[in-house]
């Protein structure tokens, strides 16, 4: 840029200010576990205006550039767009923060309101920043050859297995409803063991026995404390880990374990991005609706051990084929 040598890392892309030989910022750093940026460009927020070309198109009016210039005094925000290694998607970056914005919003509309109520307005913060979290990211990628390949494939004889699983499910807790879309050709032993337990009422009135606010909120243990459970073949069952399903958006569903190949009844849904997790826990769903449920569970006080003070349960579970 002229002041600032940007280069991509292992961390993140960092900023050195190569005068000064400081560095100065790591653009990206929070997606670093999970991505790795190879290339980028850089977009100046501010472009060069050809006074000329201006002066021509106006006629030889002088006035009407003056005008335009005294229009543009508030500068542009630069954005980085960045490719990463074997995604093929662009992701950009900006000085943007959509959860500072959000939570900006939702303090003037408190404000206005003019109740002063301290916990509602922490609450409406909470709502907005996980709003802008779940909007953050645009999954429009169209299908690559593996992809069509396994459509192909399936035929109507995974069309009848997946119908025999299960496509969605509907969590009706206390609180409201959580609709999933379920990954059935995928990790098909892992919903085999959810559509199983959900459909002999092994997860009715389950609590959710460990919250924790920014990160997740986890459920399915019939004896409440986080140490019980086992999979409708009895004990325990083996992790499936997808390439294509990462713990990379909040609203994930995924399975709860104490170690590789451990899984059992338990599971939890994200909240935030927790790519730390990946290929550690199989994930076998996404919230597709009821996402503030979630944030409305993940808001309640809990104990020293992340147990809610107010009991939240699952009332029942219907698997929609």
């Amino acid at each position: 840029t002229g002041q600032y040598l940007l280069v991509p890392t292992m961390v993140g892309i960092k900023v050195v200010d190569w005068a000064r030989r400081k560095l100065v910022k790591v653009v990206g750093k929070a997606d670093a576990s999970a991505l790795r940026f190879v290339t980028f460009c850089l977009c100046p927020g501010d472009a060069k205006v050809n006074r000329q070309l201006q002066l021509a198109r106006s006629s030889g009016s002088n006035r009407a550039v003056s005008m335009g210039q005294d229009e543009d005094d508030v500068l542009g925000d630069a954005l980085l767009v960045a490719l990463a290694y074997t995604k093929r998607r662009l992701f950009v970056f900006s000085h943007h923060d959509p959860v500072s914005a959000s939570e900006s919003t939702a303090d003037i509309a408190d404000d206005y309101d003019g109740e002063g109520n301290s916990s509602k307005r922490k609450t409406n913060k909470d709502a907005a920043a996980t709003g802008a979290l779940s909007r953050r990211d645009i999954w429009n990628e169209a299908p690559d050859a593996q992809d069509r390949l396994a459509a192909l494939e399936g035929g109507e004889e995974e069309d009848e297995e997946d119908s025999k699983l299960g496509r969605e499910a509907v969590l009706r807790t206390t609180v409201g409803d959580i609709h999933l879309k379920l990954f059935t050709h995928q990790v098909p032993r892992t919903i085999e063991n959810f559509c199983g337990h959900a459909r002999n009422g092994y997860y009715d009135k389950v609590i959710f026995h460990r919250v924790i606010k920014g990160f997740m909120i986890q459920t399915g243990d019939p004896l409440g404390d986080g140490t019980g459970g086992e999979s409708i073949w009895g004990g325990e069952f083996e992790d499936e880990f997808v390439r294509d399903l990462k713990h990379d958006r909040p609203f994930t569903v995924s399975m709860a374990n104490a170690g590789p190949n451990t899984n059992g009844s338990q599971f939890f849904i994200t909240t935030v991005p927790t790519p730390w997790l990946d290929n550690k826990h199989t994930v076998f769903g996404r919230v597709v609706k009821g996402m503030d449920v979630c944030s409305a569970i993940e808001r309640v006080e809990t104990d020293r051990h992340d147990k809610p003070l107010q009991e939240i349960s699952i009332q029942s579970v219907d698997i929609i084929v």
